[in-house]
C-alpha cells in the first residue's frame, strides 16, 4: 500500500504543479519537473510490479495492483505530456483562462488521494461510492467546461495555430480528468470486490 500511495502523492504532485503554472499562465521553461515525476512514477511501477511477482501474500488480487499502479502511471505520463504541449504553444495561448479546469483537475485528483489512503483499510462500498460519485460529478463539470469552451472555440475568428493550440490542450486537459476517472473506477471496483 505504501508504494500504491506513494504513485498517488506523486500524481497530485505532479497535477498541482501543472495547475500553478495554468493559474499563472507560466511559461513552462524547464521541464524536469514532470520528466522526473514520470521517471519516479515509472520506478514505482516497476518496483510494485517486482513486489508482485516476490511476495506471495496481499490483501488485494495482484491484478487490481497491478491496473490500480498503471493508471496512476497514465495520469502521471498525461500530466508531462500536457506540459510539453503547453510549453509549445504557450505563445499561441496567451490570455486563454485555464483556471477552472486547474481547479477541477485539482478536485480530481485531491478525491483519489483519499480514495487510494481509505483503500488501505478497504472502507465500507458506501464510503468509496460516495468519493467515485464526487469524482464522477467533477468530471461531469469538467466535461462541461470543456464543452462549452469548445464551442466558443468552433465560433472564434482564430488563426488555425491559435485554433488548433486551444483545442489540442482542452482535449489533453479533459483527458487528465477522464484518467482521474479512471483511477476512481479501479479503487471502487477493488473495494466492491473485496467488501
Amino acid at each position: 500500500m505504501d508504494l500504491l500511495e506513494g504513485c498517488a502523492e506523486e500524481a497530485q504532485r505532479t497535477v498541482r504543479r501543472l495547475t500553478s503554472i495554468l493559474r499563472r499562465e507560466g511559461q513552462v521553461q524547464d521541464l524536469d519537473h514532470f520528466l522526473a515525476a514520470e521517471r519516479r512514477e515509472k520506478k514505482l511501477l516497476k518496483e510494485i510490479e517486482e513486489q508482485l511477482v516476490r511476495v506471495f501474500v496481499t490483501g488485494l488480487e495482484r491484478e487490481d495492483i497491478e491496473a490500480l499502479s498503471r493508471a496512476l502511471y497514465k495520469l502521471v505520463k498525461t500530466t508531462e505530456k500536457f506540459a510539453q504541449r503547453y510549453r509549445l504553444v504557450a505563445d499561441l495561448v496567451v490570455g486563454v483562462d485555464f483556471s477552472r479546469q486547474a481547479v477541477l483537475l485539482e478536485e480530481a485528483v485531491a478525491i483519489l488521494g483519499e480514495m487510494i489512503r481509505d483503500l488501505r483499510s478497504l472502507p465500507p462500498l458506501e464510503r468509496m461510492k460516495e468519493l467515485n460519485d464526487r469524482l464522477e460529478t467533477t468530471e461531469d463539470a469538467a466535461d462541461a467546461v470543456v464543452d462549452a469552451l469548445v464551442r466558443d472555440l468552433y465560433h472564434a475568428d482564430l488563426p488555425a495555430g491559435q485554433f488548433l493550440a486551444r483545442k489540442d490542450l482542452y482535449d489533453l486537459l479533459e483527458k487528465l480528468i477522464d484518467r482521474c476517472r479512471d483511477v476512481g473506477g479501479i479503487v471502487t471496483h477493488i473495494v466492491l470486490k473485496n467488501s
